[in-house]
């Protein structure tokens, strides 16, 4: 058994790992609220966007523009494929940023020609030692998801789409289902799907938009692109959060049941010394005695 000096320091070391896994859980829970409200904020006007759109294809269908055509032409063995690939900054997230990086693999595995573009210094470092090129790195985006970062990057993804550079655009990002629970996403960026509006063309009626259905849609696409990878960033961001919370309760419960054995243990070895004390005291009197 050891000593009580090596449990009591083991005791004190233990407390203060609790109170920085305690102290992270909070701060995690606090960027999570804020998270959440920001996306809260913003999302009515990203939903405006969308049933713009919806209206132009309903009431235009024959609007034809390159956001929506999927280039068939092109053999799906030589399709150049983007993913934009959500991580984290760091870790002690539990499996958060294992879970997206493994769907980013079983993906990439899926087409010959991939293009890789990184958000988070997780997956950016574990694709360098893996020795995958990664085309495109945005810096200080998974810690700070904001509009203006995510209008760079939908620039950018919409700029090698219509140079012909990608023919699919894809961004794997992990979404919260309910405040427990988080589940990865693949989900294609570029082309758009027309087929989104099929149910609701019964209603269509022709209209006319100034100055070109086609102009409308140009400057539509983009702000509404740049609408949903703000909310993956934001999903990823609340994810991660989350996730931290759930790795730091845990680790902080374990503490707890640790100190308890540890004070059980600390308690027995302080009484066993008090015992031998007492023995050694009656036997040196017993001594004396004699």
């Amino acid at each position: 058994m050891a000593n009580m000096k090596e449990i009591y320091t083991r005791i004190k070391s233990i407390q203060d790992i609790m109170k920085i896994t305690n102290a992270m859980y909070l701060i995690s829970s606090s960027k999570l609220k804020k998270a959440r409200k920001k996306l809260l904020e913003t999302e009515p006007y990203f939903l405006k966007l969308q049933d713009t759109i919806y209206d132009i294809l309903m009431r235009a269908p024959h609007v034809e523009h390159e956001f929506f055509k999927r280039r068939e032409e092109i053999p799906e063995d030589e399709r150049k494929v983007g993913f934009l690939v959500v991580t984290a900054d760091k870790g002690l997230a539990g499996a958060y940023n294992h879970k997206v990086i493994k769907c980013a693999e079983e993906e990439m595995e899926k087409y010959k020609n991939n293009f890789l573009f990184v958000v988070g210094q997780v997956g950016r470092q574990y694709f360098f030692k893996k020795g995958v090129s990664v085309d495109a790195e945005f810096m200080y985006t998974a810690q700070n998801p904001s509009l203006y970062r995510s209008e760079m990057i939908s620039e950018t993804m919409i700029y090698l789409f219509m140079q012909k550079e990608l023919d699919d655009v894809y961004i794997i990002y992990s979404k919260m289902v309910t405040p427990m629970k988080s589940e990865v996403v693949c989900q294609r960026l570029l082309p758009l799907k027309r087929e989104w509006v099929e149910r609701r063309r019964v209603k269509a009626q022709y209209a006319a938009f100034e100055p070109s259905p086609e102009a409308v849609m140009e400057h539509l696409v983009p702000d509404y692109l740049k609408g949903l990878i703000y909310g993956a960033l934001v999903e990823s961001y609340s994810s991660e959060q989350n996730a931290r919370m759930m790795a730091m309760q845990a680790a902080t419960e374990s503490a707890k049941d640790m100190l308890k054995k540890l004070n059980l243990a600390y308690n027995r070895a302080r009484q066993a010394a008090i015992t031998q004390e007492i023995t050694e005291i009656v036997s040196g009197a017993k001594s004396i005695r004699k």
